[in-house]
């Protein structure tokens, strides 16, 4: 079995560059191309990493039979933090970019944002679970509170800001996927 290319071809399945499936194991996209390109060999512990963000594990790597994974815990989680927009995002389901529809929890400090996203295909929803948020659409100022939603169809530049002065927590689904 060429270890290197079949994470090349899971990274593939899953929508991912190089560069964030290394950004989601903390790994530099150098590593990762020698890697697919059999080069060098990751650790066991390193592989491991990578196969959990390609949403698999070393039994399902090297068995034919691929399940498809079901239930997602705070171990399958990955966190990224935007110190310069003042948010964190959590990836909920590791490979959700293969799929049709991506969630994440979006953490925004006071002032935080999410940054703007250009147009595009698909459909965005959102809940707030906590604080109170902006959402921008195109010249648009929508403030949507905790416990509410928000649902539109991504056709002008968009992102959300937090409204207030303590933490804002939102649930964000994406589809097509596209954090």
């Amino acid at each position: 079995m060429r270890i290197g290319e079949k994470i090349r071809q899971l990274r593939l399945k899953n929508g991912l560059t190089q560069e964030e499936l290394a950004d989601r194991c903390e790994l530099t996209k150098g590593f990762i191309s020698q890697v697919e390109r059999e080069l060098t060999s990751p650790s066991i512990a390193t592989l491991m990493d990578i196969l959990e963000c390609l949403g698999t594990d070393l039994k399902g790597f090297f068995s034919d039979n691929i399940q498809e994974k079901v239930v997602f815990t705070t171990e399958d989680v990955f966190e990224k933090q935007n110190c310069e927009l003042n948010h964190t995002i959590r990836w909920l389901i590791p490979n959700a970019q293969k799929n049709n529809m991506e969630p994440i929890l979006m953490h925004l400090e006071a002032g935080g944002s999410s940054g703007e996203d250009d147009p595009h295909d698909g459909e965005e929803f959102g809940y707030v679970i906590s604080g109170s948020i902006y959402l921008y659409l195109g010249s648009r100022k929508y403030r949507v509170k905790r416990g509410e939603s928000f649902y539109f169809r991504p056709t002008v530049a968009h992102r959300i800001e937090n409204a207030g002065k303590s933490k804002a927590v939102v649930l964000w689904i994406s589809s097509p996927p596209s954090f």
